[in-house]
């Protein structure tokens, strides 16, 4: 209970926010986390607050690509045996002990998903989100995945779910695939009613590279 209320209290005013999954395994110069720190800068000058699990990798990219940006970059960071330690791309770190607190918090406070190539926790968090919406128990919020190649086997086996009626195509109709950070976020944009694009942020243009 102490976690739970110590993460509403820290994040209730945090304002329209897009929360990014992914795997911490991916290193600084690899093209998924180039992906992922071009996401954050995305979303950022959109004006959206980025929230991640604060820890390195693809959650470390996108926090990195939110504060190159000038945005506002969060991290849920969970205390694990051998420490995660929050990345240095964090303005505001809330630690966790327990996931399934710290993932209410990953939850609550977005208006948005976005999944980046990752592994078994990246999974779990997006079908978590997933069957929240598909229940209407959040949203009807978008949820992204960035990755045509990496998430292409993950899609051609909810294609067989639902031809085999586990799913229905209203199920997945939330759901969007692209490679383009630029394009995820113009389709969260246009997924969002009025009353929650209106308490964006100011838009900021990309830097000039002249």
């Amino acid at each position: 209970m102490k976690e739970f209320a110590n993460g509403f209290e820290r994040l209730y005013r945090l304002g329209p926010a897009v929360t990014v999954f992914g795997s911490a395994r991916f290193a600084p110069g690899s093209p998924y986390y180039e992906l992922g720190v071009e996401v954050g800068r995305e979303l950022a000058r959109a004006g959206f607050a980025v929230i991640t699990g604060g820890g390195p990798g693809m959650m470390e990219a996108a926090n990195r690509g939110a504060k190159e940006a000038g945005g506002v970059s969060i991290g849920c960071n969970i205390i694990l045996p051998h420490e995660q330690k929050p990345n240095p791309y964090v303005d505001e770190v809330i630690n966790f002990d327990y996931f399934f607190v710290r993932k209410v918090m990953l939850v609550k406070y977005s208006c948005a998903f976005v999944c980046l190539p990752g592994g078994f926790g990246t999974l779990d968090e997006m079908f978590e989100a997933a069957t929240l919406i598909q229940c209407r128990k959040v949203g009807p919020f978008p949820l992204m995945l960035i990755g045509k190649d990496f998430w292409k086997n993950l899609i051609e086996l909810l294609y067989d779910m639902q031809h085999e009626g586990a799913i229905s195509a209203e199920d997945t109709g939330f759901a969007y695939l692209t490679d383009s950070p630029a394009e995820a976020v113009r389709l969260i944009l246009s997924s969002l009613p009025p009353n929650v694009t209106g308490r964006l942020g100011p838009a900021r243009p990309a830097p000039s590279h002249n």
